[in-house]
């Protein structure tokens, strides 16, 4: 009788196949309370990963991290109307405390721009205080009615940046800078996913904003997920708080304000985009473990060069771990390790040190290969760094060969049903055809330029919309 699989195969059932590699990778469980989550150990270095290297991009643009309250009063949140009501269905909301009635109830922050402006209209008071660039590692809470592990979860993980700035082109630059340059620099040379950056439309940008930059990646199945957004916000949230400084010619002038998020759900691409039916495929630079040595059996000799090779490695650069687990059985903990997504196997048993060599299995391309002893670690950089580009190449291949040039709305929406995308011109759907793309369960993505730039205007000549079903 054949061997049932350990996963799902994703052609039998793309969700339920997501579903059992989030738990036997051992990258989360749900928690107690519908709609939230437990992230395990891995799932959590991941993030940490993700946190060291998008922190470092945006500390490069001068931003500084701060913290701020988890509740906000519920009256903020009535300041700026198209927030509010963008908003509402998501709400928690905190009505008792210390066996109490509160006088005002707190919302569990949805997202922070009302309590930060709060902090930011007493902070700016001239020029001189210009820009403010804040950002903020933390979480949010939206009630969510349908969720699904790292995806969408009623609390989430992320980071949210909140900047102020004396013009409007300083705000629009600034927006346009983290969209670019951190983060589709992050997604594309760390995740190695080939997104597409673009424009939202009226109807898709943030609640409150004048104008919202995506980044959009397509999954293993051909939908499509929202990676990171980017928001100018105009004046909208510095007319409610009155938020004012002393310009350079003494009059008093409201600022402009950006702000910008990604979250956990990026953990959630990583598993759709790139992992297979054996398990995840993490990228060698992001991955917390690049490289396993495994000790096959118990021999003395064996122990002492799997560490010895982890020694090596590590001074080498490499993120190793040494797997001298060897009351396990070595087939089980090779099918973990694949699971899990570690780019590089180094097996190491009794036959191969009489060989000089060891068995380097690589996650990513698959297939194992005997190396010797002695060039492993100098090997190792190169084969990561090949891996690594595999990665973003399949990923870019995939989004070209189900990306379909269409030209009416039937299809359009005949290619995003097929489980694709489609590029349609703007002007030939407009607002009217994006409505109706509702019934059949797709959005606009985003808008890009024919040259595949980021448009400068909602109606700018040539915008084509990108439409796809999403998760």
């Amino acid at each position: 009788m054949a061997k049932a699989p350990v996963l799902t195969p994703q052609a039998d059932d793309f969700p339920r196949w997501y579903q059992d590699l989030i738990t036997k990778a051992e990258l989360a469980d749900n928690g107690p309370v519908r709609g939230t989550m437990v992230i395990r150990p891995y799932g959590y270095g991941l993030w940490e990963r993700m946190q060291s290297e998008m922190d470092t991009r945006i500390k490069e643009t001068g931003t500084q991290n701060a913290y701020f309250p988890l509740l906000i009063p519920q009256s903020y949140l009535t300041r700026e109307a198209d927030h509010v009501e963008g908003f509402a269905p998501e709400l928690a909301v905190v009505t008792h405390g210390g066996g109490k009635e509160l006088e005002e109830p707190a919302v569990v922050r949805p997202t922070s721009e009302m309590i930060i402006n709060a902090s930011f209209s007493k902070w700016v008071q001239s020029y001189r205080d210009l820009p403010l660039l804040i950002n903020q590692w933390a979480n949010v809470v939206r009630w969510e009615l349908r969720p699904r592990l790292f995806l969408r979860t009623s609390e989430f993980l992320w980071q949210e940046g909140h900047t102020a700035h004396a013009t409007y082109e300083e705000a629009r630059d600034f927006a346009a800078h983290i969209h670019r340059q951190v983060y589709e620099d992050f997604m594309v040379n760390v995740l190695a996913m080939d997104v597409v950056p673009g424009r939202k439309t009226v109807k898709e940008r943030f609640a409150g904003a004048v104008n919202t930059l995506t980044l959009e990646g397509m999954m293993g199945d051909g939908k499509a997920l929202q990676m990171a957004t980017s928001h100018e916000l105009g004046q909208n949230f510095a007319k409610a708080f009155n938020t004012r400084y002393l310009a350079k010619d003494g009059r008093q002038e409201l600022v402009w304000q950006t702000s910008w998020g990604s979250t956990t759900r990026m953990i959630g691409a990583l598993v759709m985009m790139h992992g297979d039916d054996n398990g995840l495929r993490v990228p060698p630079r992001l991955a917390q473990i690049q490289a396993v040595v495994l000790a096959i059996k118990g021999d003395e000799a064996v122990l002492a060069k799997v560490r010895e090779l982890g020694d090596r490695l590590k001074a080498a650069g490499v993120r190793v771990q040494v797997d001298d687990r060897t009351d396990t059985p070595f087939g089980r903990r090779a099918v973990d390790w694949e699971l899990k997504g570690v780019p590089v196997r180094i097996e190491v048993g009794p036959r191969d040190l009489e060989n000089g060599t060891a068995m380097l299995a690589r996650r990513i391309p698959g297939g194992k290969e005997p190396v010797s002893l002695d060039s492993l670690v100098s090997l190792l950089p190169t084969v990561l760094e090949e891996d690594q580009a595999l990665l973003l190449k399949q990923s870019r291949e995939r989004r070209d060969s189900r990306t379909a040039e269409v030209s009416t709305f039937e299809e359009a929406v005949e290619a995003a049903t097929a489980g694709g995308w489609a590029r349609i011109p703007w002007a030939v759907l407009g607002e009217e055809g994006e409505s109706k793309l509702a019934d059949h369960a797709a959005t606009v993505r985003c808008l890009v330029a024919e040259d595949g730039s980021v448009p400068d205007a909602d109606d700018a000549p040539g915008n084509v919309a990108i439409v796809a079903r999403a998760y």
